[in-house]
């Protein structure tokens, strides 16, 4: 019998409902189907400080992430990290990038590496890429032009390379915001669903 793939979405988006979270919950859902095993969590939901830059975190070598000096969610947020098989990294483009949530999200993931003073430049803790990611993006804009202006999807690849992830797959939905409360469209429904198949496949 083969093991269930474990597939953790992590969503930095500010409204609950929307078109990145239900595109999210088609990919799961389908992942589901196939046998996987699926959490959700939205970054609106967690305490997250922000990045001071001290680099207390980079300083002891080794393959575990650098513990942070702040008191908050991100130590309960890198172990169900370490859970996954499989990452769902998902923003809604504003100004150009991701949200400020995702951008504080990503900004803490300095832990990743070790750069004791005195260092250049960062090393990767893990340099090998052991687990997947699927990145997931939306914007008002008409999709091909969000992501020739845009370096959302850029910096949600970026987030995974330091979690030790391979991007395996992009949804990106543009024109997500012609109506207040838009539908999914069935070409992206289609889409999150193959995504989400082929994620709990191991693809």
């Amino acid at each position: 019998m083969n093991t269930p793939v474990n597939i953790l979405a992590i969503v930095g988006s500010y409204r609950k409902g929307g078109i990145i979270e239900r595109a999210v919950d088609a990919i799961l859902a389908s992942a589901q189907e196939k046998g996987a095993v699926t959490r959700k969590i939205s970054l609106l939901d967690k305490h997250l400080e922000f990045c001071t830059n001290c680099r207390s975190c980079t300083q002891v070598a080794g393959e575990n992430y650098g513990e942070c000096i702040l008191d908050d969610d991100m130590g309960a947020l890198l172990q169900e990290i370490e859970w996954a098989d499989t990452l769902v990294l998902a923003s809604p483009m504003n100004a150009g990038t991701v949200t400020a949530l995702m951008k504080r999200f990503i900004e803490r993931l300095v832990c990743t590496a070790y750069w004791p003073w005195g260092a250049p430049a960062p090393k990767a803790r893990r340099p090998g890429k052991s687990k997947r990611a699927l990145l997931m993006a939306s914007s008002a804009a008409p999709g091909i032009l969000a992501r020739l202006t845009g370096d959302v999807t850029k910096r949600l690849k970026f987030a995974a390379t330091m979690l030790g992830a391979e991007t395996v797959g992009t949804l990106f939905v543009g024109l997500a915001a012609q109506q207040k409360h838009q539908e999914l469209n069935k070409r992206t429904i289609n889409k999150a669903h193959k995504l989400g198949q082929k994620l709990a496949a191991g693809k």
